[in-house]
């Protein structure tokens, strides 16, 4: 079991490194080029490197130190300790980057296509460290916060947060590389919900069956998930059956699906989306 454990917090380390890895590459690559401060410390950052003798770096590291011990008070010490380090490592990834790639080029050539690229490339880095109850520091603390004591939508949250940084590009930038700015912070709080949201997306599925033993012991014993029993009469029949309800992840889904097809093909079910269940986690 230590072993286990182990390794799989190990496993969750290395996702995390490789996602800070990302977010830097996407800031120095992407970002700084077109000078789009899009809703983030590394925007902020680079938005007062224009008004102080410090590295866009060095200046990210210092906003995200200071946002730190805010985590630490308000969301917690697992968070906050899995954000020391990326707050530490992203920093030092975009001074190491400055050092080998002086001079933040393009890769695009084009401030639109560095945007979109940023937003797609940063939203499945942030992704990943949310998943891993982690952050890359900064203004996502903020927006976990909000997260957390006011149940706003993630993505929505860090781009409320994001818009001031933003809108702040006004002092240092012209109207275009504002607009650009203000409206990558917009998107980039759907494109971050598209990818936790479809990641973590269960289904509601509720079964109409004759072969109701059956089913419910494939879903307790096979999927080691629960189900709800309610009684439902038929208007056209006025016949009592039982339907059944469950709620499974994407692979649980896949299962079931081909279960029911292959036992009962003339069985009548309905599919819901579920963006959040809040449950007593079930153990295998």
């Amino acid at each position: 079991m230590k072993s286990s454990a182990l390794l799989n917090k190990a496993a969750e380390m290395v996702k995390i490194t490789l996602a800070t890895v990302l977010l830097a590459a996407s800031v120095h690559f992407f970002l700084l080029p077109s000078h789009l401060a899009l809703g983030s410390v590394a925007g902020l950052a680079l938005i007062l490197s224009n008004f102080l003798p410090l590295s866009v770096s060095a200046l990210t590291m210092i906003i995200n130190l200071a946002l730190l011990g805010l985590g630490f008070l308000l969301i917690g010490r697992e968070f906050g300790a899995k954000t020391v380090y990326t707050t530490v490592l992203l920093p030092a990834v975009m001074g190491v980057l400055e050092k080998v790639f002086p001079g933040a080029q393009s890769l695009t050539g084009d401030a639109l296509s560095d945007m979109v690229c940023f937003l797609f490339v940063c939203s499945f880095g942030q992704a990943v460290l949310f998943k891993c109850n982690a952050s890359s520091g900064g203004l996502d603390i903020v927006g976990k916060i909000l997260n957390k004591y006011f149940r706003m939508e993630l993505g929505k949250a860090i781009s409320l947060v994001g818009m001031a940084v933003a809108l702040s590009s006004a002092f240092a930038y012209d109207s275009k590389t504002v607009v650009l700015s203000v409206l990558g912070t917009y998107l980039s709080g759907l494109v971050l919900d598209h990818f936790i949201f479809n990641s973590n997306m269960t289904k509601r599925v509720c079964v109409l069956s004759e072969h109701e033993d059956e089913l419910l012991r494939f879903i307790t014993q096979d999927l080691h998930s629960g189900a709800t029993i309610y009684q439902a009469r038929g208007a056209y029949t006025d016949e009592l059956r039982n339907e059944i309800i469950t709620i499974v992840d994407m692979h649980e889904y896949r299962k079931l699906m081909n279960f029911i097809q292959e036992k009962d093909p003339k069985a009548f079910v309905t599919v819901y989306n579920v963006n959040e269940v809040v449950y007593r986690p079930k153990t295998k």
